[in-house]
C-alpha cells in the first residue's frame, strides 16, 4: 500500500492538494503581473474572483449561481453574505461582479504573496483593532463608492460561522451603504460546513443566491434594518439548504477512507 495512503491521506486528497497548491503559485505569479500592468484596476478583483471560482471543479463541487434580474451591471451596491469557513474563497468567488472590491482585515497584507496580490488588486484593508482608523477606512469606501462608481463586498458576520448558522450582523456594511447612499445586495449561501471531503470525488451542490436590492435610508433604525436584513438571509438559506437535501452525500468511491 502507498506511503501516503497509509498515513491517512487519500489518492484524490493527494491530487487534489497538489492541483490546488500548483493553482495558488500560477494564479498568483499572474495575478501580480497583471497588478504591475494595471494596480488598482476596477476589474482586477473581478477577474481574480473568477479565476478563484473555478477551482470548485477541482474540489468536487458543482456551483449554481442564481442572481436577481433586479440586480444590474455597472450600478454601484453594497454587497453582504454569509461567510462560513476557507472554501468561500474557492465557491463563492464566482459571483462576484465586475467593478467590485471587498473589504478585508489588515493582517492579510502580512501573507506572502496573497498579501500583496491582494492590496495591489483594489482591495480595502480595515484595522479592527483600531476603532479609529476602522471608521476612516469604512467612509473611505463610501467615498471610493460614490466616486468611482465601485461595489464593495463585505462579510458582516465579521467572521467565519464555522457551522455555528448566521451570526449576528456588525452595523459597518450598512453605515457605508447610508453613506454612500446605495442599495445592499444580500448573497446567500447554501450551507457547506463539514459537507465537502477533500478525498470524495463528488461533493455535491453548492447554490449561491444573489437576492434583490434593499434599500436603507436615514430615516431606518440601521441596527433594525440590519436585524431584518439577516432574518432573510437566514430564511433564504435555510430554503437553500433544504432545496439541495442530500444532495452532498455521494457514493464512496474506492479510494476514499
Amino acid at each position: 500500500m502507498p506511503l501516503f495512503y497509509r498515513r491517512g491521506i487519500g489518492l484524490i486528497a493527494l491530487v487534489r492538494i497538489i492541483l490546488l497548491a500548483l493553482f495558488f503559485i500560477v494564479s498568483t505569479i499572474a495575478g501580480l503581473l497583471v497588478c504591475l500592468v494595471r494596480p488598482f484596476h476596477r476589474n482586477n478583483v473581478a477577474l481574480f474572483s473568477y479565476w478563484y471560482g473555478r477551482v470548485s471543479w477541482i474540489l468536487g463541487i458543482q456551483v449554481e449561481i442564481r442572481r436577481d434580474p433586479a440586480i444590474q451591471a455597472d450600478t454601484p451596491y453594497v454587497f453582504i453574505a454569509n461567510h462560513q469557513n476557507n472554501l468561500d474563497l474557492f465557491v463563492m468567488s464566482g459571483s462576484v461582479l465586475p467593478g467590485t472590491v471587498t473589504l478585508g482585515k489588515k493582517s492579510l497584507k502580512y501573507i506572502p504573496f496573497f498579501g500583496q496580490l491582494y492590496w495591489l488588486s483594489g482591495n480595502l484593508m480595515i484595522d479592527r483593532n483600531n476603532k479609529d482608523k476602522a471608521l476612516s477606512t469604512m467612509l473611505a469606501a463610501a467615498e471610493r463608492i460614490t466616486q468611482k462608481n465601485l461595489s464593495v463586498w463585505m462579510f458582516p458576520e465579521g467572521t467565519r460561522s464555522y457551522g455555528r448558522g448566521l451570526l449576528p450582523f456588525k452595523m459597518g456594511a450598512f453605515h457605508i451603504a447610508l453613506e454612500a447612499n446605495v442599495q445592499m445586495v444580500p448573497v446567500c449561501m447554501s450551507t457547506t460546513h463539514q459537507q465537502v471531503k477533500l478525498n470524495r470525488w463528488n461533493n455535491g451542490k453548492v447554490i449561491i443566491q444573489m437576492l434583490a436590492p434593499i434599500t436603507i435610508s436615514k430615516d431606518d433604525s440601521i441596527r433594525q434594518f440590519a436585524k431584518n436584513a439577516r432574518q432573510q438571509m437566514a430564511e433564504q438559506i435555510r430554503l437553500l439548504d433544504t432545496e439541495l437535501g442530500n444532495d452532498y452525500t455521494a457514493s464512496k468511491t474506492p479510494f476514499e477512507e
